[in-house]
């Protein structure tokens, strides 16, 4: 039965059957017992589906990836040990060592290191483009080497709003796929899959956790892309490192999301463990719920401070004033995210100074959890890029990231007005 997208975030990828646990169990095994060695044969052949070491999958893991799936609206879907791993797994199962890929420059500051830095290392170019290029200049960065095109739906911490059918055409006009980070949205306010995107990652640290528990990422493939054109040989020409099995032949829509496992995972062994998979599980069950308080409390907290005279600026783009709010309206009509951005009158100093005086929101490392909290990017998280990097990126000096959370709103801003006034 086709259920709505908040049944789903219930019910979803586990169904017990007759005398079976009601509730998700946690598969706490690194290992699997079989009954004969041929059935074994055929599990490390892919020919048959089970479970042969919990590096590759596990009955946990596997219930939260198709819960994952389901929500976005994909065919498969691969857990990860963080957003991070996502990213990389997302890239590396297309590309190597003379590739390159196209990404928005508005995007996470880890996410700029790994791209501009790590996977540089590894011979594979990124070549960044502000969304706010012509199509033409864009257009200048694709050659027949070119792999993907990445973004995220809404950027962290610039919160600028991705033209997600924008992106998708100039990918596909190069044969390349649209890979987007929805981690900001979630599945709740934007399934980009129907805008034209191709692939989906997550850092399920944020919304989908949503209480700070523990740090995942995920993959979701959602089966609309043709490898079989000869551009992907790695997906559509025999894998001698795995059988010569060809995963466009034997998985066909999966093709993606198999080898991602089968080779990737194999190798670098960064899988999410069944009971961080578990703890994420009871999260998915609550996120519907979650994401609409987040969004209202942010939008009433933006509208707070779009009228307070301390504040020098606001970025959310839920307000009518924001630059951002038409394609907010089209790609999130619901709801965008939990997460602010904006500038105290006074610059660096006076920021430090507020986030001192509060006293519900806390100073913390993370952001999309059910409680407020704040941080200055540009001296932490986006720390290690430099001047032009952090202009590039929408990353002010003076600017606070406030992840607004789930708590009575008047308290939140109660305290947000308490800070203001002792920072003077």
């Amino acid at each position: 039965m086709d259920y709505k997208i908040e049944t789903n975030c219930v019910q979803a990828g586990y169904e017990p059957k007759n005398g079976e646990p009601r509730v998700l169990p946690i598969y706490q095994s690194t290992t699997y017992k079989y009954d004969s060695a041929q059935y074994l044969g055929d599990l490390f052949d892919l020919k048959v589906e089970g479970h042969m070491y919990t590096r590759l999958s596990n009955p946990t893991i596997e219930c939260v990836e198709k819960k994952i799936a389901a929500l976005e609206g994909g065919v498969g879907a691969l857990c990860l040990s963080s957003g991070q791993a996502a990213n990389l797994f997302a890239l590396l199962n297309i590309a190597q060592s003379g590739d390159n890929f196209v990404s928005a420059s508005e995007i996470y500051g880890g996410t700029v290191n790994l791209f501009a830095v790590t996977m540089k290392k590894m011979g594979i170019e990124v070549r960044f483009a502000s969304p706010k290029d012509s199509d033409e200049e864009i257009e200048k960065l694709f050659d027949e080497r070119t792999r993907a095109v990445f973004g995220e739906t809404v950027s962290n911490p610039a919160l600028d709003v991705l033209d997600i059918e924008r992106f998708a055409r100039l990918a596909h006009s190069h044969g390349v796929p649209l890979i987007i980070d929805n981690t900001f949205a979630t599945p709740i306010n934007c399934r980009p899959f129907e805008f034209g995107a191709d692939i989906v990652t997550h850092s399920t640290t944020k919304y989908m956790d949503g209480h700070a528990t523990c740090v995942g990422g995920a993959i979701v493939d959602s089966g609309n892309f043709d490898w079989a054109g000869g551009k992907y040989p790695e997906l559509s020409e025999p894998d001698e490192s795995y059988h010569g099995v060809t995963y466009t032949k034997e998985f066909g829509k999966a093709a993606y999301i198999v080898k991602a496992r089968a080779q990737l995972m194999r190798d670098l062994g960064s899988q999410m463990s069944p009971i961080a998979a578990f703890i994420l599980n009871l999260g998915l069950e609550t996120l519907h719920l979650r994401v609409e308080r987040h969004c209202e409390n942010a939008m009433k907290v933006a509208k707070f401070l779009e009228d307070c005279d301390d504040i020098s600026w606001v970025n959310y783009p839920g307000l009518a004033s924001s630059p951002q709010y038409e394609l907010a309206k089209k790609y999130m009509p619901h709801g965008i995210c939990g997460v602010i951005s904006f500038g105290i009158k006074g610059g660096k100093e006076a920021a430090v100074k507020f986030m001192e005086s509060l006293k519900l929101a806390q100073m913390v490392v993370h952001v999309a959890d059910a409680r407020t909290s704040v941080l200055h990017p540009a001296s932490t998280t986006h720390r290690q890029l430099s001047d032009e990097q952090l202009i590039s990126c929408g990353v002010p000096a003076d600017m606070i990231r406030m992840s607004v959370g789930i708590e009575n709103c008047d308290d939140i801003i109660g305290d947000i007005q308490q800070a203001l006034f002792n920072a003077k």
